[in-house]
């Protein structure tokens, strides 16, 4: 493992490197099991120097920036982790819950920094397109990610009306099985994916659908079957995904799509507006 790229780099570069990024390397090959899992601010935090200085070190690698480093360094370690053991190697005994606040919402700074960074401008007008122009779309998103589907869905049914969110894992086929190359599957899918989200995928790339994915990695097993993809990242110092960076790509996603389509959006949301007074929806 330790023969893989990333290491080569750091011991071929050892010389040339300040004493902070020497530190930065010692501590990533002493610790080679559970710094591939440290946000920045905790390696920084952990190995006594600034977050700049860890982001410089990645740059020195000729890394694209701290997320690309650690995708190196994961890829190396080759290896799921356990939700257990992702908790066990990115907490100390010694952690309090004083600043937990402080060091989550920082966290979720950078990953929406990165997120921004990563994105295609042209990549993102085709999805919105693509949302335009489906006759039916179909979101498939387990487990938390579920959390994230529902949202979308929520919106886009409220303004397109062709919207579904397939919760019953059991149930997908009977709902695909008229899917059409005028449809559009999106799958929301984060570490660790789950296979049926996989599989609607491949299953809806088999039907000639169009195929959008929300992921938070290029080596998402959901990449393959896209047709287009956005990376959003989701990583903090903790065993659960901060979605945070996806659901602004989701927030961008929708209000692009309701300013493209403004006059009828407009004139649905007045239509519905008497609707929702007439039903007393909404507290007075």
């Amino acid at each position: 493992m330790l023969e893989s790229d990333v290491y080569r780099r750091m011991i071929q570069t050892r010389e040339k490197m300040s004493k902070s990024h020497k530190k930065i390397a010692n501590y990533l090959i002493e610790h080679h099991e559970t710094a591939p899992f440290l946000t920045a601010s905790k390696l920084a935090k952990n190995v006594q120097v600034g977050e700049a200085t860890v982001i410089r070190f990645a740059f020195f690698l000729n890394y694209k920036g701290y997320p690309d480093l650690q995708r190196h360094l994961q890829e190396a370690l080759q290896r799921k982790m356990t939700s257990a053991e992702v908790l066990a190697r990115t907490t100390d005994e010694n952690d309090t819950t004083e600043n937990v606040v402080t060091e989550v919402l920082s966290d979720d700074i950078q990953n929406l920094k990165e997120t921004l960074n990563q994105v295609d401008p042209a990549i993102f007008e085709k999805i919105v397109y693509e949302l335009i122009e489906a006759k039916r779309i179909y979101i498939i998103a387990y487990r938390s990610a579920a959390s994230v589907g529902g949202f979308l869905e929520f919106y886009l049914d409220l303004v397109l009306q062709n919207t579904e969110m397939i919760r019953q894992a059991d149930g997908v086929s009977e709902h695909l099985l008229d899917l059409t190359e005028e449809d559009l599957v999106i799958g929301l899918g984060f570490s660790r994916y789950t296979k049926r989200t996989v599989e609607v995928l491949k299953y809806a790339k088999q039907r000639s659908a169009k195929t959008v994915v929300i992921t938070d990695h290029l080596l998402s097993p959901l990449v393959p079957y896209a047709d287009h993809k956005m990376i959003a990242a989701t990583e903090i110092n903790s065993f659960i995904d901060s979605f945070s960076a996806p659901m602004s790509v989701i927030s961008a996603l929708i209000t692009a799509l309701t300013r493209t389509e403004h006059k009828k959006v407009e004139k649905r949301l007045q239509e519905l507006e008497g609707l929702w007074e007439t039903f007393d929806v909404f507290y007075d």
